[in-house]
């Protein structure tokens, strides 16, 4: 009798752990999607510091960006991204996630929570765009023009990559992407608990900051929102800052 009882504990333990039940804020999953230009490279350390803490760590990259760069073409556009990371969550079967998205990222987690609220626990825009419905990128204050120097073919070239550069680095991004208008039609996605960090360069006041506009949005829905001592790319410039933060947020919101 004794030992049934201790393999019916085990079945339950094992249950809910496969049913993503048996996670807590020691051994949070977080998915993290990149900006920009960027690719999962650029979050490598940010991974080693989360799962040394036991964390589990997915970071898809979007199509056309970090190593997918072979899959880039003009065509590519925001819809193919939310597809991404929604069909990665899908296929590794992730419930109770922790979703964050920097820069454009915040553009294709929200398409991502209108997919798929049921499997996100909680949501983190780190300094990135909080879109409304029909909104796009340049609708939000990067318009056309201001980045018509850096269009070439259906695509946004950085200019801070050199010809020469060996990877990883930055990659062209399809202007299509920006252009895009996000459609939002599933009101559960703003049930979930969500968290706005905005990054602010040391001695720079927060409301000159460019993405001070995303976390005044991120106060309409009554968001907490952290401010971040980094540059806008905080997973280089402060990473254990910015780690510890991330910790510190969803050890308030995981159950």
């Amino acid at each position: 009798m004794k030992n049934r009882i201790i393999f019916s504990l085990f079945i339950l333990v094992f249950l809910c752990f496969k049913s993503g039940i048996a996670q807590t804020p020691a051994n949070p999953t977080y998915v993290i999607v990149h900006g920009a230009w960027g690719g999962s490279w650029a979050f490598k350390k940010v991974d080693s510091l989360l799962t040394a803490k036991g964390a589990h760590v997915y970071r898809p990259s979007l199509t056309g960006q970090g190593e997918r760069v072979h899959l880039a073409n003009p065509e590519v556009g925001l819809s193919t991204h939310i597809k991404d990371v929604v069909n990665m969550i899908l296929y590794e079967d992730l419930k109770n996630i922790v979703l964050v998205g920097h820069s454009y990222g915040g553009m294709v987690i929200t398409g991502v929570a209108d997919s798929l609220p049921e499997r996100i626990a909680q949501m983190i825009y780190l300094d990135a765009f909080v879109p409304e419905d029909g909104e796009s990128v340049f609708a939000q204050g990067r318009t056309p023009d201001a980045m018509r120097p850096l269009i070439e073919n259906g695509f946004l070239v950085p200019r801070w990559v050199k010809p020469d550069q060996a990877p990883p680095k930055d990659v062209p991004h399809s202007v299509k992407t920006f252009t895009d208008k996000i459609s939002l039609k599933n009101p559960k996605r703003l049930t979930i608990p969500t968290h706005y960090i905005l990054t602010v360069d040391k001695g720079k006041d927060p409301t000159k900051d460019d993405f001070s506009t995303q976390a005044d949005k991120a106060r309409k829905y009554k968001w907490p929102v952290s401010v971040l001592e980094a540059d806008h790319n905080p997973q280089w410039s402060a990473p254990v800052p910015f780690v510890n933060l991330l910790q510190d947020i969803v050890k308030k919101k995981i159950p």
